[in-house]
């Protein structure tokens, strides 16, 4: 039997984790210092389109890109860079931040309603070519 839900889990994320806006995380967009992180289905991103200079790290292999133990591991997060990540509506991006946020990963946020919050704060989007 399921004790506690994913409004539950979503909640308590929002409360432990940095939430910014998506005008916020556009106008951050470039900065060197900051590495946006979508961690969408690659299938979303041929879909919906993606955001330019977006890293994209899957929902179920991040924790495995973040950990430097890992043999999955990516230099990209070993950068001291702040990371905002976002999914298509904000959910799994809060979930997938208080993770890594656990694992130690700093500093950290994601976007308050993600993709969509993206798109209709008129953020770029640029095509996902299929490799």
């Amino acid at each position: 039997m399921i004790t506690k839900g994913i409004k539950e889990l979503c909640e308590e994320a929002e409360a432990e984790i940095e939430t910014i806006e998506a005008a916020d995380a556009i106008a951050l967009q470039g900065n060197d210092d900051v590495q946006l992180v979508d961690i969408r289905d690659i299938r979303e991103l041929w879909r919906e389109g993606a955001v330019p200079d977006a890293q994209h790290a899957p929902r179920g292999m991040l924790e495995f890109w973040v950990d430097p133990d890992s043999p999955y591991h990516k230099e990209a997060f070993a950068s001291g860079k702040k990371f905002i990540f976002f999914c298509a509506g904000g959910l799994r991006s809060a979930l997938a931040t208080k993770a890594v946020q656990d694992m130690g990963l700093r500093p950290v946020a994601h976007i308050k309603g993600g993709f969509s919050a993206w798109k209709e704060a008129d953020g770029p989007i640029v095509e996902k070519e299929k490799k």
